[in-house]
């Protein structure tokens, strides 16, 4: 097998349970596609085939993590962005008709070819920063047919891009216009054939309900997640965004991967997530696109050692971001995160959220060599800049994605 040893590197490991697991003076060593050996370059092994990588003293991190995105859909919802500007709620747009209703009729009315093309600049801006892996979710079809024509645009994107797509089942989003007033019949859908023929074709890795005044109760949540534990399949939940009506708990109960926004999460409600080791994902583009002014329980979270991770929530509406970056960014500025909670939130906590953990996320032996390679020497610059991309070299799985060619730090 071909081996690749990376020498005179920093090195954010994020092995260290709390910290970033830096190295100063180490390197790597890949064998094949797993991580063989990383430390002091003072016990640097012998290999004599191996490509020798000289990162002069450039940072080195996993590879990054994206663990929540709407990037497969068609059309875009520029008009609404007009009309929060002018004073309408988030709830009042989708009240009228417009929201995830208005991307749900221009989805299904494209073709997988045209959903395709529509994605991959969204995905290259992902990957062109750093990011080896992301989760892409459906709910924009609403209907058998156009939910698993989502997945399967996504499954497509795994193929054709060198990147790991979890693919996550949605199809409790919202209410589809041909259901209004309905909801009971449409979650007999979304349970008796819309996710048991799309796990049948395997495209889904995980199953998630939005759980809001304006999308889904909470029994008719749990209609969902009974029939996906049935399925054998994690649970991931939208919860808290705009209220609080307890489904991040209802998630915790079903043993959830990850409770995702959770702006209006209560703080007294957060030793439940620490009990279950459920991940807190937090959205700040929705947090920022929507003017919300509601925090996410962020001390609470610390207080128990609630695994913290952050995602772009790429989608049309409330989060039109596509940068891991900026993202991380956005974190710290809005929700006091340190610039180490954001590079784990998007590495480790982040792979957590994924289910990943034990292959991804971090940099130690027997894991997967998803690796990037920054022109910085400081990891708090990943969080800091704007605007910069100091990605200099992407491996995922032992193979060069953007490969490294030296240049002055």
């Amino acid at each position: 097998m071909p081996e690749t040893l990376f020498i005179n590197a920093r090195i954010a490991t994020m092995a260290d349970p709390s910290g970033l697991g830096l190295l100063d003076n180490s390197g790597l060593l890949v064998h094949g596609d797993t991580i063989a050996w990383v430390g002091p370059m003072a016990d640097c092994p012998d290999s004599d085939d191996a490509q020798i990588i000289d990162c002069g003293s450039r940072l080195i991190t996993p590879g990054l993590i994206d663990c929540h995105t709407h990037l497969v859909y068609g059309g875009d919802r520029a008009d609404e962005f007009e009309q929060r500007l002018e004073g309408l709620s988030y709830s009042e747009i989708a009240k009228r008709g417009g929201g995830i209703r208005s991307t749900v009729a221009a989805t299904r009315e494209a073709s997988e070819a045209e959903l395709l093309k529509q994605a991959q600049p969204r995905l290259q801006q992902l990957l062109d920063e750093g990011v080896t892996t992301v989760e892409i979710k459906s709910g924009y079809g609403l209907d058998s047919q156009n939910e698993i024509k989502m997945l399967r645009v996504a499954r497509q994107l795994e193929e054709e891009y060198s990147v790991r797509v979890m693919k996550t089942f949605l199809g409790a989003h919202a209410l589809p216009e041909e259901y209004t007033d309905n909801a009971e019949d449409y979650i007999s859908l979304v349970c008796d054939e819309m996710l048991p023929q799309a796990h049948a074709e395997g495209l889904v890795d995980a199953v998630d309900v939005f759980i809001e005044s304006i999308a889904f109760d909470l029994p008719q949540a749990q209609r969902v997640f009974e029939v996906a534990k049935s399925l054998g399949l994690p649970i991931k939940a939208h919860v808290e965004q705009l209220s609080d009506i307890g489904g991040a708990m209802l998630a915790s109960e079903f043993d959830a991967l990850s409770v995702d926004h959770i702006e209006y999460l209560a703080a007294e409600d957060v030793c439940g997530l620490a009990d279950k080791n459920t991940v807190a994902v937090l959205l700040p583009g929705a947090f920022y696109v929507l003017r919300e002014t509601q925090l996410p329980p962020i001390n609470a979270l610390r207080a128990q050692a609630v695994p913290i991770a952050i995602a772009s929530d790429a989608n049309p509406g409330s989060s039109p971001l596509h940068s891991i970056l900026l993202t991380m960014n956005m974190a710290c500025t809005l929700f006091s995160l340190t610039p180490n909670e954001a590079l784990r939130g998007v590495t480790i906590n982040a792979a957590k959220a994924l289910g990943l953990e034990s292959s991804h996320g971090s940099l130690e032996t027997g894991k997967q060599a998803d690796i990037v390679i920054w022109n910085l020497h400081k990891p708090s610059l990943l969080a800091y800049q704007i605007g910069i991309n100091p990605c200099a070299g992407v491996m995922r799985a032992g193979q060069w994605r953007k490969p490294f060619k030296v240049s002055v730090v």
